[in-house]
């Protein structure tokens, strides 16, 4: 067993001969990767990606990738494509085919049946005086100097440039095609993410009764509506007009400070012009001001008419945070 000084070493050993395969990637881009990216974008069928062993795990994740920012994509493992599912590519697919040798058996069989269909062939592969790459379109050179595993054997290295390249051609598309963050949204509706892009205020707050008091209503009211309502905090309207809020807080500090209790009204423990938000507002901005101005609760204005609160605990309960 090696040490754990030795373990760290043999990491960082890892991770500086990756980065140097990596840093080699940019030198060994050409105008091929721009056509391809060109072709992918002009293109009316979907991109399928194929390559077999480890190279058909990165084409999964470069498939989950294209998927999620704007390029219709699936995966074909190449060695189920020759026991039937050809079936999924039609004439108008692009191809991206992922091989480290570009000689490897099942990739060699279907390269022609995918010419005879017409379709676009880009091979990511690591020889670019493979048979892969002779017989493709368009050759993004994924080639390393060697892999980072000591032996130079197992897929390491090479495995790392393919998914990068991936990454670049997604990205590349995603510019081209001006995805935006609401695009984004749409394909990820699910996790914290898609809900920081899709949830808003009026999402959320409407599920909250609606704490409100008048600007001349005595302590015994402001007290009875805080508790009823749940939220920690009560609005202030004058005139049916937000002017203020009042919160637990405000109360403990009134009592602190012994004033005569018969004499309180609303508008002289509540705090002025309070921060509000829109019901369209997106509730990850809601957090952002709460988290700006130290708060917990937030005013929901309508077009200038009170609407009720959104409380932090109802952005928690999303698990936006």
């Amino acid at each position: 067993m090696k040490t754990k000084s030795e373990i760290i070493q043999i990491a960082t050993q890892v991770i500086h001969n990756e980065m140097n395969a990596l840093g080699g990637l940019v030198d060994q881009l050409s105008d091929d990767f721009s056509s391809a990216v060109e072709a992918i974008f002009i293109s009316k069928g979907k991109v399928i990606v194929c390559g077999i062993g480890k190279s058909a795990n990165i084409a999964q994740k470069i498939v989950a990738t294209f998927n999620s920012t704007g390029t219709t994509a699936v995966f074909l493992h190449a060695a189920d494509a020759i026991h039937g599912d050809l079936g999924i590519v039609r004439d108008e697919d692009i191809i991206i085919l992922l091989s480290k040798s570009g000689e490897t058996p099942e990739i060699k069989v279907l390269v022609p049946l995918f010419q005879l269909r017409g379709n676009t062939l880009i091979a990511l592969v690591g020889n670019t005086k493979s048979y892969l790459a002779l017989q493709s379109d368009y050759v993004l050179d994924a080639g390393v100097s060697r892999e980072a595993c000591p032996n130079n054997l197992a897929p390491t290295a090479s495995t790392t440039a393919q998914l990068v390249l991936g990454d670049a051609l997604a990205v590349s598309l995603l510019e081209c095609r001006g995805f935006t963050a609401d695009d984004f949204a749409r394909v990820h509706p699910g996790g914290v993410l898609g809900k920081q892009l899709y949830l808003r205020v009026k999402d959320v707050y409407t599920q909250n009764q609606v704490p409100a008091v008048d600007a001349e209503d005595d302590l015994t009211k402001i007290i009875v509506e805080i508790s009823a309502k749940r939220l920690g905090a009560a609005a202030v309207l004058e005139k049916n007009q937000l002017i203020g809020i009042i919160t637990d807080g405000d109360l403990r500090r009134m009592l602190m400070n012994n004033t005569r209790l018969d004499a309180i009204k609303a508008r002289d423990i509540m705090t002025r012009n309070p921060k509000f938000i829109a019901p369209e507002e997106m509730l990850v901005d809601a957090l952002t001001l709460m988290r700006t101005y130290n708060i917990t609760q937030l005013p929901v204005v309508d077009q200038g008419t009170y609407k009720g609160v959104v409380h932090l605990h109802d952005i928690l309960k999303e698990g936006i945070i």
